[in-house]
């Protein structure tokens, strides 16, 4: 079924708001072709204004024209789903529309949508809504990205005490972080045959127990490195001991990882332990760590995007021991400001 558009001067009849006949109706015909109408544009919304098509509050501009929720969801329905054919009025076509009547005649309230101005054309058919969603999450998330990078250009330069931090923050690392950059070259692969071949442990877990001895021989030396670096730090050695020990045993494992992770090998896809283990994913998982390896390999293959340099892993390490135990001793570091200030440059 078509349907008859009213012209721009026609008024909607007057009187008892109600389903009625009208034989000076022109909306009678029902054979013309749906035509939308430009609609109404207001510079704002005013307080309590109505529905262009029933008199409800509207809520806002919809499809060109400012309606309430409920119309504009008929609007859109009735375009999508294409359901105006099969429409149909008792009353030629003359009835009148208002937030008490609107349901009980969908011709005539489609019809006075059309009268008012509401634009066919800006419905979205569901691809099209899927796409528009889409394209307006890209924006917001470039948006972001452009807020971010500026927000970094803007940044000024750190103050001659803060680089003094940061040199002194990469040197604890760089004495303590073994085999330096040339890790490399002096890594041993962990021959192919060892952690493969799990064995089941009393927890129901399974470990390879060569790779297990393997990874045992290192643990030391790597905890003690850690433990070298953080008392390189002038904040850490302020602290009471206690918190010394709190905080190192909070985030020894972290730290440990971290520097695992910073020597992933995207080509070999393995991680070289404490400078000197090349290991596989697997290896690393039947060797004793379970899951916890998948973590660490995941960490290594998006760090190794960002080519970090010494300070940039140095001050990572840095921030890693307060944010472990922060509710503990917060009060403590007093500096801890400063070393995220400093990274973020």
């Amino acid at each position: 079924m078509h349907v008859t558009l009213p012209s721009n001067n026609l008024g909607w009849p007057n009187g008892v708001k109600r389903k009625r006949k009208n034989s000076q109706c022109s909306m009678k015909s029902t054979s013309v072709n749906i035509i939308s109408v430009p609609g109404y544009v207001p510079s704002y919304l005013e307080k309590d204004e109505p529905c262009v098509v029933c008199g409800d509050k509207a809520t806002g501009y919809h499809y060109r024209c400012i309606t309430c929720e409920g119309c504009k969801g008929f609007f859109r329905r009735t375009i999508q789903k294409n359901l105006h054919p099969s429409y149909s009025c008792k009353y030629d076509s003359c009835c009148i529309i208002d937030k008490i009547t609107r349901n009980q005649c969908q011709l005539c309230r489609f019809k006075k949508c059309i009268s008012v101005g509401m634009a066919i054309d800006l419905v979205l058919d569901d691809s099209k809504r899927v796409a528009k969603r889409r394209l307006i999450e890209e924006n917001r998330e470039r948006k972001k990205k452009e807020e971010i990078v500026k927000t970094l250009h803007n940044r000024p330069e750190p103050t001659v005490s803060e680089w003094e931090l940061i040199r002194m923050v990469t040197e604890a690392h760089r004495h303590t972080n073994a085999q330096g950059p040339h890790w490399k070259q002096k890594r041993k692969f962990l021959p192919e045959d060892i952690g493969q071949s799990p064995a089941p442990t009393s927890d129901n877990d399974k470990v390879d127990l060569e790779a297990f001895s393997e990874f045992t021989k290192i643990i030391t030396p790597a905890i003690t490195r850690v433990v070298d670096f953080a008392k390189k730090l002038p904040m850490f050695s302020e602290l009471p001991c206690e918190d010394q020990i709190i905080l190192l045993k909070g985030c020894c494992m972290e730290i440990m990882s971290l520097r695992a992770a910073v020597r992933y090998d995207p080509e070999s896809e393995t991680l070289t332990l404490s400078g000197e283990m090349a290991v596989s994913r697997e290896q690393l998982k039947n060797g004793g760590l379970g899951v916890v390896s998948d973590a660490i390999f995941d960490l290594g293959k998006s760090l190794s995007q960002f080519n970090l340099d010494d300070s940039e892993v140095a001050l990572l390490q840095a921030l890693l021991q307060p944010y472990v135990c922060l509710m503990k001793i917060l009060s403590s570091f007093t500096h801890l400001h400063v070393v995220s200030n400093l990274f973020s440059h």
